[in-house]
């Protein structure tokens, strides 16, 4: 049997692998687009806070949130069906153990040119004005990454990507100036050979880069939970971020009808690095749901929150890159490998990031081409 022959292989079929499929296409590839699991959008693209970022949320990156914001309106041309804009979204300023104060929140805001007003009164009542210093109306809505999957499905059938689910990539290797790619479904092994590989599969990059004989790229992981609730009545089905630093976040998650709650103290289980996956650390993790503390320490802040109700966790591995500790940004990899240079390695924190991996990607390919 003759060995198939792609002028791209995305492997990852999250958001970032189906765009990067969909680019390649448009530029005239032949393109394979492989994901391990049984659809697409089906882990980190699925399993996450869906927020459509427009750059409220990096204070401390000027760079990152004027990204989010040209990318926010990008997503939402692009993707109107797929969000949801119903509800109201307030972010309330700490007081005290927040980074930033209100004053400083408001002229970031206007900085960056992001729409921001008080919040009504009866709104700012809800929050405890001793731990509250401000309260304020935002424009950020969510995704609903069922709808996104539907339509980059459609997408990718109609530009004519041939999508292999159930496979997984084992091992990339260079062999007489050929790029190979060992694939693996339901027991069986093929090769391909493929003149650009894009590695998109997020928390497992270095799975990928390791098996094959290449350098892992630097990075942290944390286990992550975000609870499935349903919010008290009082909150009237908002959106609620305290900001800036140990805090909480409500927010809509539409392709349940719930919202998720997250802490950045309890969100993260535990963490590791490159180093010692070895360990285990991330199987023998309890997912033992951390859901009381998180509702416990919001409602310090938001005394209504004491009527959340718990309906599920949502577990995934985060990917950090070390960097973005130091500032809070979200900076976007792209790294060709050396010991394959048809493989480009791609990561992004954001959903809306993944315009940025494509500008950066087509920069990369006209670069290598010349």
């Amino acid at each position: 049997m003759q060995t198939q022959h792609y002028d791209a292989l995305i492997v990852g079929g999250g958001f970032y692998g189906a765009r990067a499929a969909l680019l390649l296409r448009s530029m005239g590839s032949r393109v394979l687009l492989v994901e391990r699991e049984a659809d697409l959008l089906a882990r980190a693209s699925l399993r996450n806070q869906a927020r459509v970022h427009n750059g409220y949320h990096y204070p401390r990156s000027i760079l990152t949130s004027l990204r989010s914001r040209l990318n926010y309106a990008r997503f939402l041309d692009e993707y109107p069906e797929c969000v949801d804009r119903s509800f109201p979204h307030y972010y309330a300023i700490g007081r005290g153990a927040s980074k930033i104060t209100a004053a400083q929140f408001t002229e970031f805001c206007r900085r960056i040119d992001a729409p921001l007003a008080p919040a009504p009164s009866s709104v700012a009542a809800l929050f405890d004005s001793s731990r509250i210093e401000a309260v304020f109306v935002t424009d950020e809505c969510a995704f609903d990454a069922i709808r996104l999957r539907a339509r980059l499905s459609a997408d990718l059938a109609a530009a004519g990507v041939e999508v292999m689910l159930d496979t997984e990539a084992v091992r990339v290797e260079t062999r007489a100036g050929d790029t190979l790619v060992t694939l693996s479904a339901a027991g069986d092994e093929r090769t391909v050979i493929a003149d650009l590989v894009v590695n998109a599969t997020y928390s497992r990059l270095n799975v990928l880069l390791q098996a094959s004989g290449a350098a892992p790229i630097p990075m942290k992981y944390e286990l992550t939970e975000l609870a499935l609730v349903e919010p008290a009545a009082p909150l009237m089905g908002a959106a609620v971020t305290v900001m800036d630093g140990p805090f909480f976040s409500l927010m809509p998650y539409p392709s349940t009808g719930y919202f998720t709650l997250s802490h950045v103290r309890y969100t993260p289980h535990c963490q590791w690095t490159e180093e010692q996956t070895s360990g285990g650390i991330e199987a023998s993790a309890k997912r033992d749901s951390r859901f009381t503390h998180m509702v416990a320490d919001a409602a310090r802040y938001l005394p209504a929150m004491r009527g959340t109700r718990y309906v599920s966790s949502i577990f995934e591995v985060k990917t950090v890159m070390p960097r973005s500790e130091q500032d809070d940004s979200r900076p976007i990899l792209l790294r060709r490998c050396a010991e394959h240079p048809a493989m480009v390695n791609v990561l992004g924190a954001k959903i809306d990031s993944a315009y940025d991996v494509e500008d950066a990607l087509k920069a990369e390919l006209f670069s290598y081409a010349k």
